[in-house]
């Protein structure tokens, strides 16, 4: 296995990291990132064979985990709940009752509202140039959710700084700083969603936080952690993925002149073309060899989705921006959304505000133009802008 250097801060790679996941693909389907000391698989076939694989998963091996200090005990009791970090047969038990509340016809039945929620943020939209992150990518999902939720429209800055906070936890070169942030908004998010749940058990409305507290299954129901930190987790990967989601589609659709005219392939191709997470880490539950290399019970392995999304032997011209491919022909699903027992819950909402939102932007702002090279934000194992400055 060969290895490799790069600083997942520099500069350069912050910018435009793919040529570096095609000069990695090219060493093999697994190479050593010593920046992480991590072994990652770098290739489609790879990374979708073990992102499905059950004897990886996310949640450490007893025998690894460790007691976390003190300052960060709040995120935490919040982490050790939430589906994105547990495995069979916790996991399959908690989306199985998140899933009987998050359904399908309830997230169609919200298209309307988004609709609306897109034309009222553009008529607000300024004269002058404007960070359409502030102005419409950051606060399409942050409302959806908090409606879906159930909590009040006005607490959306309150969940957006928390949920900035928390994610902070998995970006390259977090400080000491980073962590009591992280923490003390895991710990005001977890009260905030408290009380909301009091209140819904005392009276139910048409909202997630209240089918969650209805949820069962022979006899089974979410604990209070567990609702808190579904309701975290939906937020969190809302804000997190669709906002950099949103961002990234617009900043290439305005850089190669073109339109969603087509908006399912839109976002598709947005999806694949530059997904808004780009390493998923994964520990090794039982000895396997794979792709010629010997894994251990208790090694990690970083999937990096955003060298499988450009992988050549998968797609025609990878990093050429083309959603007509996906109408041309069926190519490999990308894996922007994972992939197995932990794909996306979120991903059908994900796809429909991303579907309508790029749709009525475009609709309403034909002469939409890019008013400085957009900034890309140093937020790696993320992928998104810092600022996306616009004209109408």
């Amino acid at each position: 296995m060969q290895m490799v250097t790069q600083n997942p801060q520099d500069p350069a790679f912050v910018a435009d990291p793919y040529p570096f996941y095609h000069r990695i693909r090219a060493m093999g389907d697994l190479v050593r990132w010593q920046d992480y000391d991590l072994t990652v698989a770098t290739s489609h076939a790879a990374v979708g064979a073990l992102i499905r694989d059950t004897r990886l998963g996310r949640e450490t091996p007893e025998e690894l985990r460790q007691t976390p200090p003190q300052h960060l005990a709040p995120f935490y009791a919040v982490e050790d709940h939430s589906m994105l970090e547990l495995e069979r047969p916790r996991h399959t038990r908690l989306r199985g009752l998140v899933l009987r509340a998050f359904t399908s016809r309830g997230i169609a039945a919200l298209a309307p509202e988004i609709e609306a929620l897109s034309h009222t943020l553009i008529d607000g939209f300024p004269a002058g140039p404007f960070d359409l992150l502030d102005r419409y990518a950051r606060h399409v999902p942050v409302i959806v959710i908090a409606r879906l939720l159930g909590v009040p429209e006005a607490t959306a800055p309150d969940l957006l700084r928390w949920s900035g906070a928390m994610t902070g936890m998995y970006r390259a070169g977090r400080t000491l700083a980073d962590e009591v942030a992280a923490a003390g908004a895991a710990a005001d998010f977890s009260d905030f969603l408290r009380d909301h749940i009091d209140r819904r058990r005392r009276d139910p409305g048409d909202d997630l936080l209240s089918h969650l507290i209805a949820a069962h299954a022979d006899g089974d129901r979410l604990s209070e952690p567990e609702m808190i930190a579904t309701a975290i987790l939906l937020l969190n990967a809302g804000h997190e993925a669709t906002v950099h989601a949103l961002g990234n589609a617009v900043n290439v659709l305005l850089g190669t002149r073109m339109r969603p005219d087509d908006p399912a392939a839109t976002v598709e191709e947005a999806l694949r073309f530059d997904p808004p997470l780009h390493l998923f880490t994964r520990w090794v539950y039982e000895p396997l060899t794979f792709m010629g290399h010997d894994f251990a019970r208790g090694d990690r392995v970083g999937l990096l989705l955003g060298a499988t999304n450009r992988d050549p032997s998968v797609y025609e011209d990878p990093d050429r921006f083309d959603p007509g491919r996906w109408a041309r022909h069926a190519p490999a699903p990308h894996l922007a959304f994972g992939a197995g027992p932990h794909f996306c819950v979120g991903a059908p909402l994900a796809r429909m505000e991303m579907q309508i939102a790029l749709r009525v932007l475009f609709d309403r702002c034909p002469d939409l133009a890019l008013a400085e090279q957009p900034q890309v934000a140093d937020i790696y194992h993320f992928r998104g802008l810092r600022r996306l400055l616009v004209t109408t």
